[in-house]
């Protein structure tokens, strides 16, 4: 089960749980004051029946002061249950009849236990039926989304066909007119419809954790010369040993790729600048932008701080960093910045 499918499921189950479970309390409550009455009745029948002959199994008999309490109810104090009857031949005493305290929370518990016992079933019914009817809820959800990722990957499938052609007629014009601003900003065009493709192919695909070597120092230069073409305001500052990094290296660029992108794309300012550091194993990608205001849900899916882009990037970079082993941390200021520490222990060479 996928976390937002998850987080659906919590919702509903403990949303139909409660209001259930609410009722179910207002019923034993109900039934517990309902059993309380009853036991007070019958209490109050034996110890008048009591008084009648004083043949008192279950109490005890005393004589009080006449005083101003009415006779033949049922009263409670803190040691005793007691009821006080009028004697026809002693005058200025009253008998009373009585249980103690200890023996009436006694009877008490014992109510509550066959209470307890007669609602466990129906508690147990309750969290079933909770769960099913989550599970049922749940349902629409997952068809709605099956069906969009479907739509999303008959998509991809089908730009597949005109990207190849923009690359291929591209480099056909590359060849007759040679590099121009025209041509460059074409391609770059391209690379960010291929990238966005890429993105969206990470976002429904497990990676193909194919495996090589390659220089990460290498591999920064290209995707920073690639997005300064994109962002020539912003200048970038870069700081890496000639490190051989060995994983997949598809994944690996659409990591670097979406942090660069989020840095360029919230970075635009006069000043901005964009600083990418290795010490030890981390990898450190500082900007001077915005900044994030959650951290927290920096990965979430469909989390965004801003009116553009999906949503998706940072969520891609966590599962892909997952799936590659790399650790990563993000620390962030709302107007000063945001720094990306990636830790490539797990995929480093040398």
């Amino acid at each position: 089960m996928k976390k937002y499918e998850l987080e659906a499921f919590i919702k509903s189950f403990f949303i139909f749980f409660i209001l259930q479970l609410a009722f179910l309390a207002h019923v034993v409550w109900h039934q517990y004051n309902t059993a309380i009455k009853n036991l007070d009745n019958k209490i109050a029948s034996e110890m008048k029946i009591c008084s009648l002959d004083l043949q008192c199994k279950n109490y005890q008999i005393d004589f009080v002061e006449a005083s101003n309490y009415e006779k033949e109810k049922l009263y409670k104090s803190k040691d005793k249950v007691y009821m006080l009857f009028s004697v026809p031949t002693v005058q200025g005493f009253l008998l009373q009849i009585y249980l103690d305290k200890k023996s009436y929370e006694k009877k008490i518990q014992e109510l509550q236990l066959e209470i307890f016992k007669h609602n466990i079933l129906y508690f147990i019914f309750i969290f079933f039926s909770s769960f099913f009817f989550a599970m049922y809820s749940l349902y629409p959800l997952r068809k709605a989304l099956a069906l969009n990722e479907e739509f999303i990957k008959d998509i991809l499938h089908d730009i597949n066909t005109p990207i190849s052609a923009l690359v291929i007629n591209l480099k056909l014009l590359q060849k007759e007119f040679g590099d121009n601003k025209k041509i460059l900003r074409a391609k770059n065009s391209i690379d960010t419809i291929v990238a966005l493709q890429e993105n969206l192919k990470a976002f429904l695909y497990k990676s193909k954790l194919q495996k090589e070597q390659f220089s990460l120092k290498k591999i920064l230069e290209e995707r920073v010369k690639y997005f300064q073409s994109l962002y020539p305001n912003i200048s970038f500052e870069i700081d890496v040993t000639n490190a051989i990094i060995y994983t997949n290296k598809n994944s690996f660029i659409r990591i670097i790729d979406n942090i660069l992108s989020n840095s360029c794309k919230y970075s635009q300012k006069s000043n901005a600048k964009i600083k990418i550091v290795f010490k030890g194993n981390i990898l450190i990608i500082e900007d001077n932008g915005i900044g994030i205001e959650n951290v927290k849900k920096l990965f979430e899916r469909y989390y965004k701080e801003q009116s553009r882009g999906l949503g998706l990037g940072m969520h891609i970079v966590k599962k892909l960093s997952e799936e590659l082993g790399i650790e990563i941390k993000v620390e962030s200021e709302v107007n000063k910045g945001t720094k990306v520490f990636l830790d490539l222990g797990a995929v480093i060479l040398s």
